[in-house]
Formats: C-alpha cells, structure tokens, sequence
C-alpha cells in the first residue's frame, strides 16, 4: 500500500531522517519506536507531506507522493492525526465533526457521515451537545481520531495516540485503533509506548538516530539492541 526508499526529510536545514526505507501492507499495522528525537513523527510528516522532503520517494498505491499538497493526499485516502489530541476546545463535539467535512455543502451528506462516526463510536454521541475541551483525555483522542475517519481513509497515521494518557485509557486506545484496523483501514502508529503498540502490529520499525535500526515482529522487544536504543548502552 505504501512504500518509502532512501527517504531524508526534516525541517529546513536541519535533517532528521538520513535514507528510511518503510513499507506497510494493505490491512496491516506497522508501529514506530524509538527514542525521543529519532524521527518517527518527522516520518509520519513526511508521508502527509508537512515538513520538507529532501530526496527519496513515497509511493501509495504504486503512486508516487513525495510532492502531492496535503488536501490531495487526504483525497487520495491518506488521513492523519497529529500528536497532542488537536481538537478546537471552545467547540462542541459535533461541531469538531463538522469542521471535518467543512468543504462539503450537502448538510445530508454532513450529517450522515457524523452519524456514521457516532454509530462507530457511541460515547462521542453522548457527548455530542459538549464542549470538547470538557471530555476526557481519551474520550478527545477518540474525537481527535474519529475526525480523521470522516474521508473514509484506507490508511491512517497516528502520532502518539497515547500520549498523556493514564494505563487504563491506553488500552482502550489501542482497543479502538484495533477495532479500526478491524474495518479494513492501513495504520501506522508511532508510539512511546512499545509494549502496548506492539501487541497490535504486525510489524514495528525502531528508528535510531534518523535510521531504521530493527524491523520485525513483536518479538523484537526481546533484541538485546532495543535496550542500546532506547538507553544508549552501544
């Protein structure tokens, strides 16, 4: 479905990815983890094409995306919710849905695809008439990420969908981004939290230093060198 060579990317002159190479199958989802600064959200970025891009290339569906504008690539099936829970706070849940599909004119399309999200996510209902900054932390990552279903992706990135984050709501996190994976959508987390990510993908890349340094399955969190990448022990 998607497949990255010899990507560099970063922020203007300062170059965080140095030749990734990354690959998710339809169906499948891939985590990324690693140490702070190792590039995994400037990954996510690259893809959804909002930092810049040096050299490489970025295929979805054997197509290449590397310089496609945001709005395009969410066109062509690409949606992402970025790392901090970015809902607009002074507004109501349903509201926040709207935002999501503010380009589209037909209410009776708007409001089916919010009723869509609601039969998906029945505690988003309930709160629907609610302000969203008074939700939980996890019940505004479930907005958050409910939001970026309303396009109908086939391939979806999370940045750090647990963040902040007490353990209970955690798993109920990954219990939703399960349930959606379930629906058919390609997903690629990046994620602190290892132990939980890998227990629901299928395959986890570890960056280090702007490079992939481990690819494999869940059983790579045995790897002695995850310590080394993690704590620095090379």
């Amino acid at each position: 479905m998607l497949k990255i060579k010899d990507l560099h990317a970063g922020y203007g002159k300062l170059k965080i990815l140095k030749g990734i190479d990354f690959a998710i199958k339809p169906g499948q989802i891939v985590s990324i983890i690693g140490p702070n600064g190792a590039g995994k959200s400037t990954l996510l970025k690259s893809i959804f094409n909002i930092c810049d891009v040096y050299s490489g290339e970025i295929l979805f569906k054997g197509n290449s995306i590397s310089h496609l504008p945001t709005y395009d690539l969410i066109l062509e099936g690409i949606s992402y919710s970025p790392q901090g829970r970015h809902i607009f706070p002074d507004l109501t849940v349903n509201e926040n849905l709207e935002m999501g599909l503010y380009i589209f004119k037909d209410k009776k399309y708007v409001k089916k695809k919010i009723e869509d999200i609601y039969n998906k996510f029945p505690i988003l209902k309930e709160k629907k008439e609610k302000l969203a900054y008074s939700l939980s932390g996890g019940q505004q990552q479930i907005l958050s990420i409910a939001r970026s279903l309303l396009h109908e992706p086939s391939l979806l990135l999370l940045d750090e969908p647990s963040l902040g984050l007490d353990p209970k709501t955690q798993k109920e996190i990954f219990k939703t981004i399960k349930e959606i994976n379930k629906d058919g959508i390609s997903i690629i987390i990046v994620e602190q939290n290892a132990k939980q990510a890998s227990e629901i993908s299928d395959v986890i890349y570890v960056l280090e230093d702007g490079k992939v340094a481990l690819k494999g399955d869940k059983s790579i969190l045995k790897d002695k060198r995850i310590k080394e990448v993690y704590f620095g022990g090379r």
